[in-house]
């Protein structure tokens, strides 16, 4: 019903940026919550950041200040702009939806950041 693409990963050294987009396309409401999780090897999947369709958002404590979550409502569009990347941020980032109660995910994209 709902289907979530991602794209902007890749291969980073420590101090760099990216940036990750997020297209969610098929049953989409006005009233949801996009967000980024993310999850490395031997860990379990994490919150990065979220943000409702009103603007409000939510970080993990750790990536305050370094991260930064918008969207685009009109384009269905969640982006994760990352600063200042550290090898520990090396991981798959999922893309999240949550609209009345039920939760979508993408297939994730792979970030990786060399020391």
């Amino acid at each position: 019903q709902v289907q979530l693409v991602e794209s902007g990963g890749g291969l980073v050294q420590a101090g760099g940026s990216l940036r990750l987009s997020c297209v969610a396309s098929g049953r989409i409401f006005s009233n949801n919550v996009m967000g980024w999780y993310r999850q490395a090897p031997g860990n379990q999947r994490e919150l990065v950041a979220t943000i409702t369709s009103g603007g409000r958002t939510n970080y993990a404590d750790s990536l305050k200040g370094r991260f930064t979550i918008s969207r685009a409502n009109a384009k269905n569009t969640v982006y994760l702009q990352m600063n200042g990347l550290k090898p520990e941020d090396t991981a798959v980032y999922f893309c999240w939806v949550r609209q009345y109660n039920n939760d979508y995910w993408g297939q994730g994209t792979q970030v990786t950041v060399s020391s």
